[in-house]
């Protein structure tokens, strides 16, 4: 009997002890509320920045037109956007960016002129030399992919 009533005690003492250990583990907050939430905002371009690539991309065009030896005949977009698109946060129209603004007009304008003495590929770089112009001092991130407009 003394041999029965050991093996209770210890029977009792392993329960207790098997309790006590899982309400420690159900103490424990859950994983998922420590877990912070991470919010990720997305990039909204401005309008100038949509302009600005569509710009590039006119460009290109206009490129791969010159070098398969085709002259451009109209400008489709409209480069007075320049002047009133809304700029990226942080940005503003300065004097040094107006003055790049009117002559990169200029120079656009010049690519579809038939009467122009200098050669097509001298007109475009032209262009392209005052985009580069206006983003050595205004927004130079882009300056790496502008360069590639440019016509060897």
């Amino acid at each position: 009997m003394a041999f029965y009533y050991n093996n209770k005690s210890l029977g009792f003492i392993l329960l207790t002890c098997l309790l006590i250990y899982n309400c420690k583990n159900e103490e424990k907050a859950p994983e998922s509320a420590t877990k912070k939430v991470i919010e990720y905002e997305m990039y909204q371009p401005s309008e100038m920045a949509n302009f600005m690539n569509a710009m590039y991309a006119y460009n290109e065009q206009l490129k791969t037109k010159i070098v398969a030896g085709e002259t451009p005949s109209a400008m489709p977009l409209d480069l007075l956007k320049l002047h009133s698109a809304e700029m990226t946060s942080g940005k503003s129209r300065t004097e040094n960016w107006q003055s790049f603004v009117n002559v990169f007009i200029e120079s656009q304008n010049t690519i579809i002129d038939t009467l122009s003495n200098l050669e097509l590929k001298e007109r475009f770089n032209a262009s392209i030399n005052n985009c580069l112009g206006c983003h050595k001092t205004e927004c130079t991130g882009p300056i790496p992919k502008i360069k590639k407009l440019l016509i060897q």
